[in-house]
């Protein structure tokens, strides 16, 4: 499933924040990072399962101050411990789940 929402942080503290939930809160399901990028991780599960977290400024009109972020997250096993993370996080929007 893809979960995607606004959020009231920068990008780079997105990204930092859900690699520590991932490898620290869920630890029936930990994840840790394999390939990350300055918009991007890829976390993987100790059986293999893949979580791909995107974080962004938003498109045009969005905050110029680097205080918001796009995110989008990507997982076929890790749905319920998403919905837990972005709890944790200062949402501007809901979380749409596609």
């Amino acid at each position: 499933m893809i979960h995607t929402a606004t959020v009231g942080l920068p990008p780079a503290e997105v990204l930092a924040r859900a690699k520590a939930f991932f490898a620290e809160r869920v630890p029936h399901a930990s994840a840790f990072p394999e390939k990350e990028g300055p918009q991007f991780v890829l976390l993987r599960g100790q059986g293999g399962e893949e979580l791909v977290i995107s974080a962004r400024p938003p498109d045009e009109g969005g905050d110029r101050g680097g205080g918001t972020s796009y995110v989008r997250a990507s997982t076929l096993f890790f749905d319920q411990a998403l919905d837990r993370f972005f709890s944790t996080l200062p949402l501007e929007s809901e979380v749409e789940i596609a």
